[in-house]
């Protein structure tokens, strides 16, 4: 699993969300989507995130944070 975080051109606001594929796959996905319309990933949770490549501003992908879930002592 990977985080891909997509940076949107005229917003401040950036877009993450965590895609079961390997780094490489993305950064082929988004090299191919900059040659079209639209990027179209899907997320871990099976949901589908379409962009405009036209208001990309960046792409960062890295692994993804292991998030902790419950309680944790401090010792």
């Amino acid at each position: 699993m990977v985080d891909v975080t997509i940076g949107i051109a005229e917003n401040g606001r950036q877009l993450t969300l965590t895609v079961d594929d390997k780094p490489e796959a993305i950064e082929q996905r988004v090299a191919e989507a900059l040659g079209s319309t639209v990027l179209s990933l899907l997320d871990d949770k099976g949901r589908r995130v379409i962009v405009p490549t036209a208001k990309i501003a960046y792409v960062e992908i890295g692994p993804a944070d292991s998030r902790r879930v419950g309680f944790t002592s401090g010792s």
